[in-house]
């Protein structure tokens, strides 16, 4: 029954990479929201889109009534956090598909912390002012203060055959807005919210607007929704240098905040969910023991 099960969640990953890309306006809503956060995270089920009629569109009223405890205007509200998940987003939902959701109800309105694949805590990181961490296994991100995780989301990495590098690296210089040098003849790839962590490569973490749910198809950098990528350029530090903090241009003097990119890009949509003993449990990212001991990437 389980290895049917995680046969099951396995394949559910594939609706993500239809709906291509996160809807940053939801994840904007999400992401900034000020909720409980429970000491340990939420249990999660599969929650079945069906209808004795077969018609879809009341399979989902059917489903926003069941997550809205009767209430279907909250049940379609609470489904957004599917977004956050990397599940398809409530309105395309048909008769048959499945989602992998908190088990509760009232745990779909929690912190976005609750929901993260990142530990809450990291001892290797507690003497470390700040660390960002992106890990292209889950193509998301996360940010640890102290070694206390702040904020995490979706990222999406370099494709396989143009990955990101993996490593330890510094934030250097950072800009409000760039245009990429990979944009096609004709064609203008407005990137904002710039930190740069590889200067001879050209490799950054920026805000795009299309941050693909699925298989990860950058040319390199690090791509982030907007609210995401505008919360980490305030956040973290560009690294001193002779021209000012976070210049392009100067000699640097000291280095900015620490980036750690782990892991490896998956072909398909990024597995987030496994089959446990009591039913789906969220993909953990280890984090290394001792961030400052994994080797340099710019290298």
């Amino acid at each position: 029954m389980r290895t049917l099960l995680l046969l099951a969640l396995v394949a559910f990953a594939a609706p993500a990479s239809a709906q291509e890309s996160y809807d940053q306006d939801v994840l904007g809503t999400l992401l900034g929201r000020e909720a409980p956060l429970p000491a340990a995270p939420p249990a999660y089920a599969v929650w079945h889109v069906e209808h004795p009629s077969g018609n879809s569109i009341l399979a989902r009223h059917a489903l926003y009534e069941r997550v809205g405890e009767g209430d279907v205007a909250l049940g379609r509200e609470r489904l957004a956090l599917a977004q956050l998940l990397g599940e398809t987003e409530a309105g395309l939902l048909r008769t048959g598909d499945t989602l992998v959701l908190p088990a509760r109800p009232a745990d779909f309105d929690l912190s976005p912390l609750a929901y993260a694949p990142y530990p809450r805590e990291w001892p290797g990181a507690a003497e470390i002012d700040k660390v960002v961490v992106i890990d292209k296994t889950t193509q998301t991100w996360a940010g640890y203060e102290r070694g206390r995780l702040v904020r995490w989301g979706p990222a999406s990495t370099g494709a396989a055959e143009t990955p990101t590098p993996s490593g330890r690296f510094t934030m250097n210089w950072r800009a409000l807005e760039r245009e990429s040098s990979e944009a096609p003849p004709g064609e203008r790839w407005l990137m904002r919210y710039v930190m740069n962590i590889h200067a001879a490569r050209g490799i950054h973490l920026h805000q795009y607007d299309v941050v693909p749910t699925g298989p990860p198809q950058g040319h390199g950098c690090i791509r982030m929704v907007t609210s995401d990528a505008e919360w980490l350029y305030g956040w973290s530090d560009g690294w001193q240098t002779t021209a000012g903090p976070g210049a392009l241009g100067g000699r640097p003097t000291a280095p900015g905040t620490l980036v750690i990119v782990q892991g490896e890009e998956p072909r398909g949509a990024p597995l987030r969910f496994v089959d446990g003993p009591n039913g789906p449990e969220r993909v953990a990212v280890t984090l290394p023991p001792d961030p400052m001991a994994v080797p340099r990437g710019d290298r």
